[in-house]
């Protein structure tokens, strides 16, 4: 890693860098805006998978949405950051500095540049049922081990979906999740937790009326 990205990275993390041998979670997403939702997952990583940090990549564009959609990446940064008030959940446009678009390849990127951190994607029951529209999803699953955590009426959806049924074999029981960062992907496990109703959508949609 050149030293310009490195430090680049650390100001993206408020220079918070991470030590070979952490367990990092990576929450991913557009962030428009950041909820108690966001919140409510990230804690929940760091009690159940044994997590020393989670980081918030805050999405420059998704890809899968216009862009008129999306509120300025400063505004959902700042915004993102207010909310995350416990030290160990980290925001920042990590893309940004990687130069990447598509999940698979900003988890590739890092895993190239921290090779000794336990690094683990996280996201919502909502997203396992919509990740085979994602870009090289079935590789993402070959790149780090992945938590599902469950969301309001996504349980049976995303159980059933296409990603799940694809990785049936890889999936561990709930028991293991303090381990799930050390674990060699694929492997993934569903968190049952405490169900958080607010989203992204119903926030702006609220906004509008």
């Amino acid at each position: 890693m050149t030293l310009p990205t490195r430090a680049r990275l650390a100001a993206a993390l408020g220079g918070r860098l991470p030590s070979p041998g952490q367990r990092i979670g990576l929450l991913g997403g557009s962030f428009n805006p950041a909820h108690e939702a966001h919140v409510a997952i990230s804690r929940e990583a760091l009690r159940r998978l044994r997590l020393d940090r989670v980081w918030w990549l805050v999405s420059p564009q998704n890809p899968l949405k216009e862009s008129h959609e999306t509120e300025a990446l400063d505004k959902r940064l700042d915004q993102a950051r207010s909310l995350a008030l416990d030290p160990n959940i980290l925001a920042g446009a990590i893309e940004t500095v990687l130069g990447t678009v598509y999940t698979a390849d900003t988890l590739a990127a890092l895993v190239k540049r921290f090779p000794r951190v336990h690094f683990v994607w996280l996201m919502g029951a909502d997203n396992l049922i919509q990740i085979p529209a994602w870009k090289s999803w079935q590789e993402l699953f070959s790149i780090l081990p992945v938590a599902v955590f469950d969301r309001p009426s996504y349980h049976l959806g995303a159980l059933a979906g296409k990603a799940a049924r694809r990785f049936a074999h890889c999936r561990l029981p709930e028991s293991e999740a303090g381990e799930l960062a050390r674990r060699t992907p694929p492997a993934w496990v569903f968190i049952h937790q405490g169900l958080e109703t607010q989203s992204s959508t119903k926030i702006r949609a609220k906004r509008r009326e």
